[in-house]
């Protein structure tokens, strides 16, 4: 290395005036790798009574660091009242200070405690913002979809016959399983509470009333909408989330694949189309859970049951719970959809975006639900 490249540490060196005051005479560099001494010299100095003078004029180099250390002990001084001054600095040691003295305030290590009254207003607002701004996203998604299907159906596009069938295994074959097992037990533990209160009055065999009508009108679709939002509204958000992160989304819409065409449309068709399917499934699994415990704990036989079950539940009954099936999966697959497509930045939004799937389209399934039953009530379908 040349002779005129190799650092050269900082040096410090004092003097006494004829007022009694003391100057630093500061030389070399004063850089982060060689402040050290300096600043701890600087320190003892701060509360010095004496009149301190600091001359750079020999300076050969000064960093942010060598900067601080000088605006630390002008400060220290200025604020206990004890004369200061700084000569022999450059332009450009001077415009560095001054940059390190604007860019210096003072910050809160902990924010000002708001009423607590004025925390909930916000925290109140703050949700009813975002809550409106979610459900006009999800409106203009759907809005969106709707358009997309009818541009398919109306321009008589290739649909994707292998995708569709793919997540109609996801979203139907494979969940037969949990919620059979799911309705079942329903059934039995509906046919076992009734069986408990009835049993009061002496009114055993309403049980099967009250099994029959329920399950096929409520509990059967709504469990099995449930069922369905938790297993396969989050794998749409996860997967389509996912999609989003490694960018192949935009991709799509790169080479002319339109996302909502290729994503969303087998999706919400395979959704629509196997909840009827899964509800009434569902609602004969809860029927025959409730048929076993009567029999085992009533002694009612399942011919009895059967034949009691034809005389007391209606044929709307049945038709209620499967108008309202494709309507819930419309919504499930909509908001899995949704929530996936709106994956922004990272791997831990994939997975906030798959909770919040799951928990609005519950909730949006219960809301319509009690529509439902506000709506067949009215025309009669009790």
């Amino acid at each position: 290395m040349p002779d005129d490249q190799i650092p050269t540490a900082g040096h410090i060196s004092e003097s006494q005036t004829n007022d009694g005051g003391r100057t630093v005479h500061l030389s070399g560099r004063m850089t982060i790798r060689f402040i050290d001494p300096i600043s701890r010299r600087l320190r003892e100095l701060e509360t010095d009574p004496a009149p301190l003078t600091i001359d750079l004029a020999d300076i050969e180099r000064i960093d942010t660091a060598g900067a601080w250390v000088l605006y630390r002990t002008r400060v220290a001084r200025e604020s206990a009242g004890l004369p200061f001054a700084l000569t022999g600095a450059s332009g450009k040691a001077e415009e560095l200070i001054d940059q390190i003295c604007s860019h210096t305030k003072p910050v809160k290590i902990r924010p000002d405690l708001t009423p607590g009254f004025i925390r909930t207003l916000e925290k109140l607002g703050g949700w009813i913002i975002f809550s409106a701004t979610t459900f006009g996203g999800f409106l203009s998604f759907l809005g969106l979809t709707l358009v997309s299907l009818g541009k398919v159906i109306a321009a008589r596009r290739a649909f994707r016959w292998r995708a569709f069938v793919n997540q109609f295994e996801a979203v139907g074959v494979s969940s037969l399983g949990i919620i059979g097992l799911m309705s079942f037990l329903v059934g039995i533990v509906v046919a076992q509470q009734g069986a408990v209160q009835l049993r009061q009055f002496g009114a055993d065999v309403f049980v099967i009333n009250l099994v029959g009508r329920i399950t096929f009108r409520e509990l059967g679709v709504l469990m099995t909408a449930i069922m369905v939002a938790g297993r396969s509204g989050s794998a749409f958000a996860a997967q389509i989330g996912s999609m989003k992160l490694a960018e192949e989304v935009d991709a799509m819409r790169t080479i002319g694949m339109p996302p909502i065409e290729v994503l969303v449309i087998p999706r919400l068709v395979a959704a629509v189309i196997a909840m009827p399917l899964l509800a009434f499934y569902g609602s004969m699994l809860g029927i025959l859970g409730g048929m076993m415990l009567t029999w085992v704990s009533l002694g009612i036989p399942p011919a009895t049951f059967i034949q009691r079950l034809q005389e007391v539940v209606p044929l709307t009954d049945v038709w209620v719970g499967l108008i309202k099936a494709p309507v819930f999966g419309l919504v499930i697959a909509v908001t899995g959809c949704f929530q996936g497509m709106q994956v922004r930045g990272n791997a831990e939004d994939v997975g906030l975006r798959t909770t919040a799937a799951v928990v609005q389209a519950i909730f949006l399934v219960i809301v319509i639900d009690a529509f439902f039953a506000v709506f067949f009530s009215a025309i009669g379908w009790n």
